[in-house]
């Protein structure tokens, strides 16, 4: 219900048409709200128990990177209208972060962000990143190399970088080529490490330890008043360890019944803890009713953007 309430908000109030159907053909984004309405529903459905939970999430994830990369391969190779403002840009996260601060313009997918952070923290990483899947599906469901701490200072480095780099060009009024040529090598950059670092190590090293908007995430996810934590019932036993993609539950940390600072909620160690031990937190609310609020709001974040998210 709350999906279609707020994608016929994006149906009537914007003059050019946002939904993709309504391009299409007439009232076709009506269409569209109710089928994205049902998705929402059945996702929501199989994603709060939390057994089948991470299967879902990969799978919705999946389906979110092929609406996503389709459409962008369809505005470039068939008609501009199936590109969200009608002009191309390039498909790389750390452009969410330099290319406003190289035009100093485009803030709609900042706000857009930082709604996303403000509403369910890291969600970003884990549900709603469409390069993110990409290091999802290489890394696999079998850790094949276990996973040390991540390294901060190759975070902060990468992201000072991409400001840096971005900022230089402003101030030299470098051309869009030049610019969009270094977004194109980051990007396979990116792509390259996915494909040879996470899939071999079993784990998501793009994510964890090179995308500078993660490392932006993993910053300022606490404007969102969602926590995800470890209690007291923790015994040690490192179950969590093998689930978890993002380096954020390590053998050292546990041993410090903490989580690092890269993990996304996603809740993939819930199904492998013996012991109940990780909660999610929402004010005074109860657990159980956090949890289950984490998800809804991010299946609905979910449907929003598989709607509207293109390039």
């Amino acid at each position: 219900m709350i999906v279609a309430i707020l994608l016929s908000v994006v149906q009537t109030v914007p003059d050019k048409p946002l939904l993709l159907a309504e391009r299409l053909f007439c009232n076709g984004g009506w269409l569209q709200i109710f089928l994205i309405s049902l998705y929402g529903a059945f996702l929501a459905y199989k994603m709060i128990p939390r057994e089948s939970r991470t299967r879902w999430r990969l799978r919705s994830w999946t389906v979110f990177s092929i609406v996503f990369y389709t459409q962008l391969m369809l505005g470039i190779a068939v008609d501009s209208i199936f590109l969200f403002s009608g002009k191309l840009h390039v498909p790389v996260p750390a452009i969410l972060i330099a290319g406003p601060l190289y035009r100093f313009s485009s803030w709609f997918m900042i706000i857009l962000f930082l709604s996303t952070l403000m509403l369910t923290g890291p969600a970003w990483c884990s549900h709603l990143s469409y390069f993110g899947s990409l290091d999802a599906a290489a890394a696999g469901r079998k850790k094949r190399v276990r996973s040390k701490d991540f390294s901060y200072r190759q975070k902060i480095f990468i992201l000072i970088f991409t400001v840096a780099v971005a900022l230089i060009l402003r101030f030299i009024s470098g051309s869009e080529n030049i610019a969009t040529l270094l977004a194109i090598l980051f990007g396979v950059t990116g792509l390259g490490i996915i494909i040879l670092v996470s899939r071999k190590r079993g784990y998501m090293y793009h994510c964890s330890n090179f995308c500078p908007l993660g490392t932006v995430v993993n910053h300022i996810k606490f404007i969102s008043p969602f926590r995800f934590i470890i209690t007291d019932k923790c015994t040690k036993c490192y179950a969590c360890t093998k689930s978890c993609k993002y380096q954020a539950l390590t053998p050292s940390l546990i041993n410090r019944r903490k989580i690092g600072m890269t993990c996304t909620y996603c809740g993939d160690c819930l199904a492998n803890c013996r012991d109940n031990a990780f909660e999610y937190k929402f004010f005074n609310i109860s657990p159980q009713n956090a949890e289950m609020l984490w998800i809804t709001i991010t299946v609905i974040l979910h449907s929003l953007f598989i709607s509207i998210a293109r390039v």
